[in-house]
């Protein structure tokens, strides 16, 4: 297990021991994914990857393309006639990796998402025939959208299994100087 080794192996010459796991470097690609949104309350990515572990797409959570993030609503409203609410502008980070994705399909693949996928964004991942969802978090796990998606995903035979890491936190440094 390359998470359990330590990264001063001794052995210069030999491989690095403390590499990311496949699971763990395609769940941070989706969590750092996540912070190119501009939602200030809830920041979402996600990574989707084929059979064969390469990355095929990559999402977050933001306003459509061609919508000027500052002309519409970031907030919520709790008056449902309100059109102040991001809620009814916002396009998952789901959607926005399924409709952009750089392959021809994305039936077959794994879905890595920070939050465990809407109602909607489940019917998406079921249409597009993607059969695993690997979660970090299920924070809305008791609200009815998210019951909603959980029956379906079941129901189409899409595998559902929450993020395990022996990591906590990964790094992303940007100093050159550590290179060497």
């Amino acid at each position: 297990d390359p998470d359990s080794q330590s990264s001063a192996n001794g052995d210069t010459a030999g491989p690095r021991r403390d590499y990311l796991s496949w699971e763990d470097y395609f769940m941070a690609v989706a969590c750092l994914s996540g912070q190119r949104s501009k939602d200030p309350v809830t920041q979402v990515g996600c990574c989707i990857v084929d059979q064969h572990r390469r990355i095929v797409a990559v999402g977050y959570n933001g306003m459509p393309t061609g919508c000027h993030d500052d002309l519409l609503p970031w907030g919520k409203s709790k008056d449902p006639t309100s059109m102040d609410s991001k809620h009814l502008y916002v396009c998952h980070a789901e959607m926005n990796a399924i409709v952009n994705k750089n392959s021809a399909t994305v039936a077959g693949c794994t879905i890595y998402v920070a939050l465990f996928p809407c109602n909607e964004c489940a019917k998406l991942i079921i249409q597009s025939g993607i059969k695993e969802v690997v979660y970090l978090s299920d924070k809305h796990r008791t609200k009815p959208a998210t019951k909603a998606a959980k029956r379906m995903l079941a129901k189409a035979g899409v595998s559902m299994c929450q993020f395990e890491s022996k990591r906590t936190q990964i790094t992303v440094d940007f100093d050159v100087d550590l290179m060497d």
